[in-house]
């Protein structure tokens, strides 16, 4: 078999997945080499919610970039996609000033909300309780996916489309050439490719261990739940909910957040674990719930644990009952995700040897930001924007 290539990604996460989803389409001999069997990391893990509505107008853009090539894959391939939308739930007084404000800066931008009064809310949700909401704020365009199945899907997809995909190969090194590089794996296999681009952070850090040390990548460790399924009950889109409207970074750029930050109490639960309540209705007809937010250094990330903390499960149920009255809240699984995120930067990027491109640290923007990066990223690697 010929392993020489234009482009060889090494990650088939999410990240990964779409640098080579955009080179190929670009015409270039690409191959996908994934450590794993199948990608475990946090690109299985998580909510599955497409929602540029909650970015900042830098990855606002990204992600809407993201949706079109979403609902485009989806059109010719089932990658599980399905537009129905995000909404983000009020609280209280301060919590919809935020959410005017956003719309306002939507309009701005160009991009689709919709205001909600909170009877809209109650008609559209069923089991929202009357006593939590007093607003939302709707994204039509937005959409979800079932994340253990999209990425296994979309690699289906890609392989139709002629890219190589190399499942539980470790790449052990990755050595630059006069003209290109070479890799070579644990299985003895040996790879030539014009460009490397490292989308893992496992493999950044076995790669180049010295520059994984000095990175300033932290992990957030998430913990999420499933319900049963629920009887009968139909939740009609993706629900984001106050202490969201006070965490997402669009939300930042809204004249008076900083203001409402300020009053918050620093020592609340919520604050100690970073939760925010989500709730997302799989396919199966399960409600996902979560989440919360431990942090540690990428380098020191055994500290966060490999238990799941149950004082914080409890408390994302509880704070959850007090804002919709499900069928069930009996739960069939747990877990938890962690995703790396840069300190400093939005993502961490470093070029060695002008031919090897270490991508990672995308932190919680992975799902809906990395179709819309990879794109322009790949465009910028091969020279391709004028093209």
């Amino acid at each position: 078999m010929n392993h020489s290539y234009d482009l060889i990604v090494i990650g088939g996460g999410v990240l990964g997945t779409f640098h080579a989803y955009h080179a190929v389409n670009k015409g270039l001999k690409v191959a996908l080499i994934e450590k794993d069997i199948q990608p475990q990391g946090a690109t299985v893990r998580n909510f599955g919610q497409v929602v540029p509505s909650g970015m900042n107008t830098k990855w606002q853009n990204f992600g809407r970039e993201s949706l079109a090539i979403y609902k485009d894959i989806q059109k010719k391939f089932d990658i599980t996609v399905r537009e129905e939308g995000s909404i983000y739930i009020a609280s209280n007084g301060e919590e919809v000033q935020l959410l005017e404000e956003l719309n306002s800066i939507n309009k701005s931008n160009s991009y689709t909300s919709e205001l909600l009064t909170a009877k809209q809310c109650l008609d559209n949700y069923p089991g929202l309780k009357k006593d939590y909401v007093k607003a939302g704020l709707f994204f039509p365009e937005e959409v979800k996916v079932e994340p253990r199945k999209m990425i296994l899907k979309l690699h289906k997809y890609l392989r139709n489309i002629g890219l190589d995909i190399y499942m539980g190969e470790t790449v052990m090194d990755c050595d630059a050439l006069r003209s290109g590089v070479q890799l070579t794996t644990t299985k003895n296999k040996q790879f030539s490719a014009k460009k490397v681009i490292i989308c893992n952070g496992s493999d950044f850090k076995i790669l180049y261990p010295d520059y994984f040390e000095e990175s300033d990548l932290v992990v957030s460790k998430l913990q999420m739940m499933q319900t049963r399924s629920q009887a009968n009950y139909n939740l009609p889109s993706s629900v984001l909910t106050g202490l969201s409207i006070r965490r997402y970074e669009s939300f930042t750029e809204c004249p008076s957040f900083s203001s409402i930050k300020t009053k918050e109490n620093p020592n609340s639960l919520e604050k100690k674990w970073g939760v925010h309540i989500l709730f997302k209705q799989a396919d199966d007809g399960s409600i996902i719930i979560g989440d919360s937010h431990e942090y540690a250094s990428a380098a020191r990330m055994e500290h966060l644990g490999f238990d799941l903390n149950m004082d914080i499960d409890n408390f994302i149920l509880n704070e959850a009952k007090k804002i919709f009255d499900l069928p069930t809240y009996e739960i069939q699984n747990r877990w938890f995700g962690m995703y790396s995120q840069c300190k400093e930067t939005d993502i961490y990027q470093k070029t060695i040897d002008e031919d090897i491109h270490i991508v990672t640290g995308i932190g919680g923007k992975g799902m809906t930001g990395s179709a819309g990066f990879a794109k322009k990223n790949i465009q910028s690697i091969f020279n391709l924007e004028h093209a």
